[in-house]
């Protein structure tokens, strides 16, 4: 007659975390990410400023732009004022738009990168829920051995 294993020493209690994780019933980091975007009227419209502006296509018309009134003061050839129209007009609106160019290019890496570290923390909660039950089945058996052995033991003859 076999005693009944007894519980295993272990009781895991998942973190709460996870409880709350499975109440969004997120799939994906498209999910995650789409709730940042603009709410109000001044952020839609700062957005939307910053997309066109932020473009090589703007950097273009802006340099094409500085061009109309370059002529003007290279015939004054005053060299504070070519200088100040290199500094004042042709950086600022030609820099601009590259600059904001370079920064959405950094911000969507880092964005991939943020989607790649969340998926990959998903793939760890997932593997180490995997492992405890894994853990559990082991404790069970080996419960369940110790169980047996003592019940051989009990059964061997004293010394």
């Amino acid at each position: 007659m076999a005693a009944k294993a007894p519980k295993a020493k272990f009781d895991y209690k998942p973190h709460p975390h996870i409880a709350g994780r499975k109440k969004l019933k997120v799939s994906n980091s498209d999910e995650i990410l789409s709730g940042a975007g603009p709410r109000t009227l001044n952020q839609k419209l700062g957005l939307a400023i910053t997309k066109r502006v932020g473009t090589m296509w703007a950097a273009y018309i802006f340099f094409a732009l500085t061009l109309i009134s370059l002529p003007a003061v290279i015939m004054k050839g005053d060299l504070v004022l070519i200088v100040a129209w290199v500094a004042q007009t042709f950086l600022q609106l030609v820099l601009l738009p590259i600059i904001i160019v370079g920064q959405n290019i950094q911000a969507a890496a880092a964005e991939r990168r943020a989607v790649m570290t969340y998926e990959d923390a998903a793939a760890v909660l997932d593997e180490a829920v995997k492992i405890q039950k894994h853990l559990d089945h082991q404790d069970q058996s080996l419960a369940h051995l110790v169980t047996r052995l003592e019940e051989i033991e009990k059964k061997l003859p004293k010394r």
